[in-house]
């Protein structure tokens, strides 16, 4: 069930017009911990697997664990996957699902592989549900658990509230807008008591809008030559207080700004999917649409 936010403090476009055309749409997520079933949408949840479809496993010959010492590769023996997202397109309608497919899953190795991407390894699975519950074998229960992990890319299971939202650049400004609008930002920060940054924009797990970057932009290129859109992002940052933190969630007592009020201590442990992602950043994932199979790609900051 979508989550219920404060409403916004103003009309960004009206207060900053420059940013007129760069609104988009965006699925705020909403990872709680919880306990969710093969048939739910979530964040580590358990996933829609056949029984008789192999698991994935990692066998990459470089992959590591930070915390082991001394620092060391970890195997020969293949590594399972973990189930990182589960969506079904009855709760995120609008995520772009090729012809006769209504779940995606993302799973991922949960630990460090070295190149360009230092980061946990995933796969992306786009599937039908009523084909994967028809299977003659079955759903299955217990999948493999990888021997060796970094904790900090193993989510706890969490369901998830997709909740829509209308969200402006970050990172991704025009170039040269942000600068030119310091002095706007800085009045809007002024006459609001909140930044543009924290009413505007959203660093969280979602699907759509903009990436949730804590750090310059990495957009891919497909190997057609288009650039790539952004899927979802999946990050370490879920908001605990202010413009993105659902009414419900609010401390009853607090006497602050309705945009500075925060988590209430009884719900506020039951925040994120508690994964820190080596430093509070984020995994992005991306498709290209135009080619078939819809091939994905990803980029992560810390």
């Amino acid at each position: 069930m979508a989550r219920r936010l404060p409403p916004s403090p103003c009309n960004v476009e009206e207060l900053i017009p420059e940013l007129s055309g760069l609104a988009r749409e965006t699925t705020l997520l909403y990872p709680r911990s919880g306990s969710p079933g093969v048939h739910d949408s979530s964040i580590g949840g358990p996933l829609l697997w056949p029984a008789d479809e192999p698991w994935p496993m990692c066998s990459e010959p470089d992959h590591w664990k930070p915390l082991r010492k001394p620092v060391s590769v970890v195997g020969p023996e293949p590594v399972a996957m973990v189930p990182v997202v589960q969506l079904y397109a009855r709760d995120v309608p609008e995520l772009p699902f090729p012809p006769g497919r209504d779940v995606l899953q993302i799973l991922w190795c949960p630990l460090i592989h070295e190149g360009e991407v230092s980061a946990a390894r995933p796969e992306l699975y786009w599937r039908s549900e009523h084909k994967a519950a028809a299977a003659g074998a079955g759903i299955l229960t217990e999948p493999p658990r990888p021997y060796e992990y970094d904790e900090e890319f193993v989510p706890r299971p969490s369901t998830v509230s997709p909740t829509k939202a209308l969200e402006y650049p970050n990172w991704d400004m025009p170039p040269g807008l942000s600068q030119t609008l310091e002095g706007r930002f800085e009045a809007f920060e002024e006459r609001l008591g909140s930044s543009y940054w924290d009413v505007a924009t959203t660093i969280q797990s979602k699907v759509g809008g903009y990436p949730g970057w804590t750090q310059p932009p990495q957009w891919p290129d497909c190997a057609c030559g288009r650039s790539m859109e952004h899927l979802l992002s999946v990050t370490a940052t879920e908001p605990g207080y202010g413009r993105w933190l659902p009414l419900d969630e609010h401390r009853a007592d607090s006497r602050v700004p309705l945009l500075r009020t925060e988590a209430d201590p009884a719900v506020f442990d039951a925040i994120g999917h508690g994964m820190d992602m080596g430093g509070l950043g984020g995994m992005y994932f991306f498709v290209c649409r135009a080619c078939p199979g819809t091939p994905f790609s990803y980029r992560y900051d810390s």
